[in-house]
């Protein structure tokens, strides 16, 4: 019983509604890349589609498929994630993930936001699910600028 009281604290109110309100949900028609990943424990997916101009983001899509955790992360990312940088996505996600792991200090601006998964932090299975919009992003960025060179 009391881990199910524990699970029902982490699904925080204002988890939820993020959750239910994820931003960017229509895919991009003609996005410079596109990048999937997914959670190996809890099969969650998050599909990235990337418009890139002068190394900004400049449009975003995304289809969510995750638990309620995955969606408040995704919610969180699509809302702040127009006019960033790779530089500071990647900072994004590796200040999320030091605050999943070892309590580290929440996200910076603006994936400040993502302070309110820190209560995730104990239930280690969870993290992937969390990691993904970001995750998916970057891969999206690294794909477009890798056909970029290319072409």
């Amino acid at each position: 019983m009391g881990e199910n009281n524990d699970l029902i604290k982490l699904y925080s109110a204002r988890i939820l509604e993020l959750a239910a309100d994820i931003p960017h949900t229509e895919r991009l028609e003609n996005p410079d890349a596109t990048a999937k990943r997914r959670s190996p424990l809890c099969g969650s997916t998050v599909t990235v589609d990337v418009a890139l101009k002068d190394g900004h983001v400049v449009d975003f899509g995304q289809d969510v498929k995750a638990c309620a955790l995955g969606q408040a992360a995704a919610s969180v990312v699509g809302a702040n994630i127009i006019g960033c940088t790779r530089d500071q996505i990647e900072r994004a996600r590796d200040e999320l993930k030091a605050m999943l792991k070892s309590d580290g200090p929440a996200p910076q601006a603006p994936f400040d936001g993502l302070e309110v998964l820190r209560p995730a932090r104990e239930y280690k299975n969870r993290h992937a699910s969390i990691m993904l919009a970001l995750e998916a992003t970057l891969d999206a960025i690294d794909k477009a600028r890798e056909e970029a060179s290319c072409a």
